[in-house]
């Protein structure tokens, strides 16, 4: 059978089943574990030991959950609410002054949780009913903590890089360092769109009446409520950064710099750790079984000769360089419509990769346009995570239809980002490259 019956009874099995509304990992797995059968019969099975145990075993991986641990410390013992309430009174007299506060919230959040879902179940649950109440436009709302919750993925110490670090064989630190600037960029694209919009039809978000602004004495007194958390992200990223701590150490730090917040908000109950660490848990048994899933259909499809087949279709169109790259960020926007992210990496990079390096292009850079996609990828009908985590939190009167609409011109926005990275590469490279 040659590669390209394969590869379209690959994928067209695998839609297949995704459509049937199997979970990812094994729709994945449940394909390359058949057709490895198949092509090679049952020793060729072997495979799925060897798949699991290099993959569930890598060092780097251990940063994963120690991460999450720490993001799910913050979120539930409350510091989050704390956070909320300090931006509420600095910013709510401002037009769009809640909606700018909670992407700034998103950002700080993106920097402590490490994955999109928690940082918008969380700000969904604070923000939404407070901005609801305030007149705020539905759209504007939703939009905001939706696009806010996606900043996740880029601002470290994202859990989605240190899956790509393992698998294209890069730096986490550098990763690390890669997205700070593109996900500060986005963050204040979010910003501008929200503060011009707002100042130019006031009735999307109004401010708040005079009466019910905070004092200035109200506004210091609410400062307490970031100083631990923004020292744990100095302290964790600092470390990273300055070559002190392996990410996998520094992950360590600060889910136990995490708990001693907790500790010292008075906030560390038996209650909280159960539910962080049953989070923790979750969140990572995901991970761990897409992750397996999918590195079965990848070692099949690259021991069938996925990497000459699409080298051959470059040489065949004659594609430039640009061309290549382009048609690739493409089809991870498409992807990104269809499928999970962790899947999408475990799918693409062992793939893309070796293409990119095979045309002159920085694999450092190329991993930053990556990463832009897949926070498109959280935002885009009919499978964007984003979405759904919304509609389990908004009122009932809101459809999906709603949701929809309030992220199309986030996603423009982060279109714009995607272009402006790739026109401009120093955007994504600057600081790790300042910081070896």
């Amino acid at each position: 059978m040659d590669i390209t019956t394969i590869t379209i009874l690959l994928f067209g099995c695998m839609f297949i089943l995704l459509a049937t509304g199997i979970p990812v990992a094994f729709a994945l797995g449940g394909v390359g574990l058949v057709f490895t059968y198949f092509l090679w019969g049952p020793k060729a099975l072997m495979t799925i030991a060897y798949a699991a145990f290099d993959n569930w075993s890598a060092t780097m991986l251990m940063a994963a959950p120690l991460f999450l641990l720490m993001g799910a410390m913050l979120q539930e013992s409350g510091i989050a609410d704390d956070v909320y309430e300090m931006f509420y009174r600095w910013m709510g007299g401002l037009r769009g002054g809640l909606a700018i506060g909670t992407v700034i919230i998103c950002t700080i959040f993106a920097a402590i949780m490490g994955i999109s879902g928690a940082s918008t179940i969380t700000m969904g649950l604070i923000a939404l009913p407070s901005m609801f109440k305030r007149g705020y436009n539905k759209e504007m709302v939703i939009g905001c903590i939706a696009a806010g919750g996606v900043l996740g993925i880029l601002i470290p110490p994202s859990v989605i890089m240190i899956i790509y670090a393992m698998v294209a064989r890069e730096s986490v630190g550098e990763l690390f360092a890669g997205g700070v600037v593109p996900g500060l960029l986005l963050a204040t694209f979010y910003i501008l769109y929200i503060g011009i919009r707002c100042y130019f039809q006031p009735g999307l978000g109004p401010a708040l009446p005079p009466e019910e602004r905070a004092s200035f004495k109200e506004k210091l007194v609410s400062l307490k409520a970031v100083i631990l958390p923004i020292c744990l992200i100095i302290v964790v990223l600092g470390s990273i950064y300055a070559g002190i701590c392996t990410p996998t150490e520094a992950s360590a730090i600060g889910a136990v710099g995490a708990l001693l917040c907790a500790a010292l908000y008075r906030k560390l109950t038996l209650t909280v750790l159960k539910k962080a660490m049953l989070q923790t848990f979750t969140l990572t048994g995901m991970v761990m079984w897409i992750l397996l899933g999918a590195a079965l259909f990848n070692n099949l499809y690259r021991a069938v000769g996925a990497q000459n087949l699409i080298m051959g279709l470059v040489d065949s169109l004659g594609m430039s360089p640009w061309g290549v790259l382009i048609t690739m960020q493409i089809s991870l926007f498409v992807l990104g419509m269809l499928m999970d992210d962790f899947a999408i990496v475990m799918l693409c990079v062992p793939i893309y990769v070796p293409v990119i390096k095979a045309l002159g292009f920085d694999t450092l850079w190329f991993a930053m346009l990556f990463m832009v996609n897949m926070q498109m990828a959280y935002l885009t009908p009919p499978y964007g995570f984003n979405l759904f985590y919304m509609k389990s939190i908004v009122p009932p009167g809101i459809t999906m239809g709603d949701i929809y609409r309030s992220v199309i011109p986030f996603v423009a926005l982060q279109m714009i980002g995607l272009i402006l990275v790739m026109l401009f590469p120093p955007l994504a490279v600057w600081l790790p490259r300042a910081l070896r």
